[in-house]
């Protein structure tokens, strides 16, 4: 599968591309299924009235240097699942993906996947209030976002939500192209996305969103009675360790692919 002139120009414009039916529907499958060792002893997979957050506090985990896994409020963050060669093939190693992830960043770039994020779910929220949905940039250095949907995800469900365009004005929010380590210009222009409408990237089953590095984004509440399923990677560049200690360059993108030149 190869990206468009379009789906490079989108990109580029506006920080994200949605591509339908990509990932492999067994391997989802599997996924789908391995979840359930993740979750607290009262939810049933038959009834979808077990699910609804949030998590109690007994059922409460907080991740460590040693067991990555976390559950709190309305999220369940199975990482540990992350590392496992499979699941490393369901996303960043499927070869639709990875063709595309070079399409963007170069062939022949990319830092070889160990393990991926994992399964990351949003609870529905049932009847308890909503929290405002505000934006934020990630912390941690890497090139090229993907979100993986392992179950369809409806409109209002916790899709990742983004805010077009973003990307040009916050990659120049930094001192450094990949480290976090805003200016103050930042918070401005956090607060100024924060008054934007952004966009909800729902979708279905084997759906994937890819998104720039320096993308405004969230995971906003789960309005529906699904469990938003997805699975989360950064493709990085063999470079990133020089790549990080210079300042934001005049032209974003000259270090990604000549296609985006």
């Amino acid at each position: 599968m190869k990206l468009s002139i379009e789906d490079l120009r989108f990109f580029k414009g506006n920080g994200y591309l949605i591509k339908r039916r990509v990932l492999d529907k067994v391997l989802m499958a599997q996924a789908r299924e391995r979840f359930w060792d993740y979750t607290p002893e009262r939810f049933s997979k038959d009834k979808p009235s077990s699910w609804i957050g949030p998590i109690r506090p007994e059922e409460e985990e907080e991740k460590t240097a040693t067991a990555p896994n976390e559950s709190r409020g309305f999220r369940l963050h199975y990482r540990t699942i992350g590392s496992e060669s499979w699941m490393v093939r369901l996303l960043a190693k499927d070869p639709a993906v990875w063709s595309m992830a070079e399409q963007m960043l170069g062939a022949g770039q990319l830092t070889d996947p160990k393990g991926i994020r994992g399964i990351y779910s949003t609870l529905p929220y049932g009847s308890h209030p909503l929290p405002s949905t505000t934006c934020h940039t990630d912390a941690h250095p890497f090139h090229l976002g993907i979100v993986g949907y392992i179950d369809d995800v409806a409109p209002g469900g916790g899709g990742f939500t983004v805010w077009p365009g973003s990307h040009k004005r916050f990659y120049y929010a930094f001192k450094s192209q990949y480290r976090n380590e805003p200016t103050e210009e930042h918070s401005v222009i956090r607060e100024y996305y924060n008054g934007k409408q952004p966009v909800d990237c729902y979708g279905e089953a084997g759906d994937i969103v890819f998104w720039h590095h320096r993308l405004a984004h969230t995971g906003p509440p789960n309005t529906t009675r699904r469990i938003r399923r997805a699975v989360l990677y950064e493709f990085t560049k063999q470079d990133i360790e020089q790549a990080q200690l210079k300042p934001p360059q005049k032209n974003m993108w000259h270090d990604w692919s000549s296609q985006f030149s």
